[in-house]
């Protein structure tokens, strides 16, 4: 068995334990640095080593004050943080403790800080020690740092210009006695020309300002919480609770007040236990608070995860009037809040319903419920104007507000700064409809069916979607369910439709689904499914909205846990606005940094659209033979990144990412790359069939090894085809892509080809599908999202504003076109034959062309006088046999040279761009030249067996006597 050795470079990052101890990986970057501190000469090192145990000395004692913290190793700046104590203990032994008069030491100081600060120099020891106390506690915390520092530098110069303009702003020729009793020279700076501008008053009235406002960054006071703050404080000083309105982080706010919680520095956590259990002198409590925090570093996913992004409802009350929200575990012990009859909340209700609420928009819970409760069909009469027309109307719900804006640095592509598309180049849809006379039609429709046929059922509510309603019907007690289910085409005739699908049951419900188009459908557009709450509560790039659902809520999946896709349908089943709505999301959300994509589009119309995005990576194919090459090259990619991934020991790209990004992932010492993210890869194929038709062996082979390995390297494939024949969706295809998309079929055997079950072949088309991620065994009915030519028009344009596209041309390179002489014509095949023939018996005659070749006289003859005009044999000797001039060896250059292949031409030239790349390229820029050299710079696995008891053993096979 082959062990794997210890690697050369960490491989994940280190963590300081509970006790100041630290853990394994922590002692393999100390060494990795110590390791590099090596090269500097002997008194250096000494020096800084001497330095670092005092500045390690004085931080633990800082972050023993107060509550004991311990910041990661790799992030902590101990040698600044003692040049900051260090430099306020010298300025305060000069200007508070009277040694100013001592030797050259006492002016140097003072001449230094006074001369400078002025009068301000007496308050530089606090500043400075504040300073020291934020890099030894909080040295991760960049935000906080960021801040105090800038308040620290604003609240120093607002002093010194408070101090020179209170010495009576002397200039900056005026005597050192006079610019040290004021502000220095940094004050006359400030104040002297300020002065000459305005009057000395108005210059101390902005000073004034100046240091009221670094107050408030270094406190994190924004302007309208002013009032609350000294209200908090007054109510402090008078010994009562403060009610919310600058609460700590983790406490609850109002309704009324805006969420501050981000500008807070750390959580309010209980005070640890300093109690510790030593067994065999270990630190237990340490070892588990490492283990934690390893455990939490690693934990990506979450049991029972799946694709679709929903929201849990049930678990989370709204608003403590609305019934309809109540716990399902208080629904078991309580009366139920929704009566058996009353016609169910959709997702779309209670969705903008939380959206309503976390805006702080006012509803009327009264109301709301009369509205959700005023159908009743346990008690329907039959009449539907009587028992119908008492539904209100719900008024049209508040518009969602916009999806902020989010603008990155890139690092792919330089020093650029990239900017999301605004959503609304994406425009909303009309309203939804929550019922319509239709409705109540089908309602009556359906009662009067089962009365007809004597079935104990009610319908007691529905859900309508976009396309369909779902009606629930529930059985009364010892009624069997195939008493419904066999009314499946009465029902169909009664309703008046023959695309009705039933549910026996409801998953999650013990009730009946009968699906029902509607007579009124309506459209689902884009815009609103991305401006959902499920798809803003992540900001996953690989999000992609998906449409709605039969209850009318939104649907939104991600890409990258699916871990692959098949779509398939009919031609106008809505197969290809699918595939527009999944590149428009990406667009919408993903950076060129985050997502790259590859598209095959052998219609050569479909994705024409999106050409010239910075996201591809490659022009769009639409050469079906170029598709397979470029699936073989992402074939390629994934074994670099499973190189870069096994070299530095992460499980998944995302690791991989986050380790490049904390400087932890560093390549080895003499090589040449950069370490810089890998994004996502998106490789989409708009049809299927036309691959499978080219090249079904390179193609099956290609895509069954991407979708068995890809998944951890961050590369995701879709499959989109409008044939879903078992020649081209093949086993082994189907059973590595597990999220399918089955759109309207022309027969059940196409929808058992896509979803092993029935049920896509009674789909109405036009985006109606069956949707069913990994993880799900019952597909769910959504409706696909709808996006126009001139919304996609818009987003291209402002993504290929931001930047342009940078392609790679190794992954559909240009095949050479052949250049054939002339005299050859027709005959390659037979000359390619005859020259092979000749040169491996090694002997030519014309009478072996005929019988070998099975051609005439005249043909073998012009063989033979071509292959002497190539050099191939010699000139004719009479009925002696020709002289063959070439060896065995140099056939396949011949045979070349012949077909017209050009081998002495290379490849084209590189451009600028990507000659940079090749020499500071990460693999992220496909350089897997550079991956592969990287390799000997690693430790390889080594496979330990002691050679010698080899020799003389025996094994099962020896004691047979074989």
């Amino acid at each position: 068995m082959a062990t794997r050795t210890p690697s050369k470079k960490p491989k994940a990052s280190g963590r300081t334990t509970g006790s100041g101890g630290t853990t394994k990986t922590t002692r393999t970057t100390k060494n990795a640095a110590a390791a590099i501190e090596h090269d500097f000469p002997l008194p250096v090192r000494m020096v800084r080593s001497a330095w670092m145990g005092i500045a390690r000395v004085t931080a633990g004692a800082f972050r023993k004050i107060g509550a004991d913290v311990h910041p990661p190793y790799e992030v902590r700046r101990d040698g600044t943080g003692l040049f900051l104590v260090i430099l306020a203990i010298i300025i305060a032994s000069v200007e508070w403790w009277g040694l100013r008069g001592i030797g050259w030491y006492g002016g140097f100081v003072h001449s230094v800080a006074a001369g400078t600060f002025g009068f301000m120099s007496a308050l530089m020891p606090p500043i400075l020690l504040v300073g020291a106390i934020r890099l030894f506690r909080w040295p991760e915390d960049d935000r906080a740092n960021n801040r105090v520092g800038i308040g620290l530098t604003l609240l120093t110069l607002a002093g010194s210009g408070i101090s020179h303009v209170a010495g009576g702003v002397p200039g900056i020729s005026a005597p050192f006695d006079e610019l040290w009793g004021s502000g220095g020279v940094l004050g006359a700076l400030l104040t002297v020309p300020l002065a000459a501008l305005i009057s000395a008053p108005a210059t101390m009235a902005v000073m004034i300002f100046l240091a009221l406002l670094s107050l408030m960054i270094l406190t994190a006071t924004p302007f309208r919480q002013i009032p609350a703050r000294f209200r908090n404080g007054y109510e402090r000083l008078m010994g009562q609770h403060p009610e919310g309105h600058s609460a700590p982080r983790g406490t609850e706010l109002t309704g009324e007040d805006h969420d501050q919680s981000y500008l807070y520095e750390s959580d309010v956590e209980p005070k640890k236990s300093r109690k510790k259990i030593r067994l065999f002198g270990k630190d237990k409590d340490a070892e588990a608070l490492a283990a934690a925090e390893a455990a939490a570093e690693y934990d990506r996913s979450v049991a029972y995860d799946t694709a679709v992004i929903t929201d849990d409802y049930g678990n989370v009350p709204v608003n403590d009037d609305d019934a309809y929200y109540t716990d399902a575990a208080a629904e078991e012990e309580t009366e139920p809040a929704i009566r058996p009859g009353v016609r169910r909340p959709t997702k779309d209700e209670r969705e903008r319903a939380a959206i309503m609420d976390s805006v702080g928009l006012g509803r009327e819970p009264e109301a709301d419920t009369q509205a959700m409760s005023a159908i009743d069909l346990s008690n329907y009469d039959g009449d539907t104007t009587s028992s119908m027309s008492q539904v209100p109307d719900r008024p049209a719900a508040a518009p969602l507000p916009p999806i902020p804006a989010r603008t990155e640095q890139l690092q792919l592509s330089g020093d650029v700064t990239y900017t999301l598309p605004a959503s609304d180049l994406l425009p909303a849809g009309p309203p939804s409809k929550q019922r319509s006379e239709a409705n109540d039609a089908v309602v009556a429709a359906l009662t009067d069916t089962l009365d007809q046929f004597k079935v104990d059922a009610k319908v007691t509510g529905f859900s309508r979607g976009p396309t369909v309603t779902r009606y629930e019907i529930e059985l009364a007690s010892g009624t069997k369910v195939e008493r419904v289910t066999a009314l499946s085409k009465n029902i169909s005739y009664a309703v008046a439709s023959s695309d009705v699908r039933i549910l026996s049951p409801i998953p999650g419900k013990s009730a009946i689904g009968i699906e029902i188009p509607n007579a009124d459908k309506e459209i689902v557009v884009l815009g609103d499914v991305l401006r959902s709450h499920n798809a803003r509560k992540t900001e996953h790039p690989m999000v992609m909205g998906v449409g709605k659902d039969v209850e009318g809520g939104f649907v939104v999946a991600n890409l990258a846990k699916m871990p692959h896709l098949l779509v398939a349908g009919a031609t106008g089943a809505g197969k290809s606005s699918f595939v527009n709505s999944m590149i428009t999301s990406i667009l919408m959300r993903a950076t060129p940094d985050e997502v790259r994509m590859v598209m095959v589009d052998p219609k050569r119309v479909e994705l024409t659209a999106y050409e010239g995005v910075p996201h591809l990576i490659t022009p769009i194919i639409t050469n079906p033979k170029k598709a397979a090459e470029a699936l073989q090259w992402v074939v390629r990619e994934m074994d670099t990144r499973y190189d870069d991934l096994a070299n530095f020991g992460f499980k998944h790209i995302d690791d991989f990412n986050k380790a490049v990004k904390n400087g932890k992932a560093v390549p080895p010492e003499g090589s040449k790359r950069i370490m810089k993210p890998y994004p996502y890869l998106l490789v989409i194929v708009d049809e299927l069939a036309d691959l499978m038709m080219v090249a079904p062996r390179d193609v099956e082979d290609s895509i069954v090894r991407i979708t068995q390995l890809a998944r951890a390297a961050g590369i995701h494939l879709v499959l989109a085809t409008q044939r879903p024949s078992v020649d081209v969706v093949t086993g082994l295809i189907k059973a590595n892509v597990p999220s399918r998309m089955a759109f309207a079929t022309s027969s059940v055997t196409d929808s058992r080809v896509v979803l092993d079950q029935p049920g896509a072949e009674k789909l109405l088309g036009q985006g109606d599908a069956l949707f069913l991620p990994m993880g799900t065994s019952k597909p769910m009915r959504v409706q696909g999202a709808w996006v126009t030519e001139s919304e996609i028009h818009a987003v291209v344009e402002h993504v290929k504003g931001q930047l342009k596209a940078e392609y790679r041309h190794d992954v559909a390179p240009e095949v050479q076109k052949k250049q054939i002489d002339d005299d050859i014509g027709d005959d390659l095949e037979l000359l390619l034959q005859a020259t092979e023939l000749v040169v491996t018996t090694q002997f030519g005659s014309t009478s072996m062309l005929q019988r070998k070749l099975r051609v005439g006289f005249a043909k073998a003859g012009r063989l033979m006088d071509l292959l002497e005009s190539r050099g191939v044999v010699g000139p004719s000797e009479g009925s002696k046999a020709r002289d063959v001039l070439v060896k065995p060896d140099d056939l396949p250059e011949v045979l070349a040279a012949m077909r017209g292949d050009d081998t002495s031409a290379g490849a084209p030239a590189p451009t600028a761009v990507e000659a940079a790349l090749a020499d500071n390229a990460n693999a992220n820029h496909y350089g897997a030249d550079l991956v592969a050299e990287d390799l000997d710079g690693f430790e390889q696995a080594t496979e330990y067996h002691d050679g010698a008891d080899d020799e003389g053993s025996e094994d099962a096979w020896n004691l047979t006597g074989r």
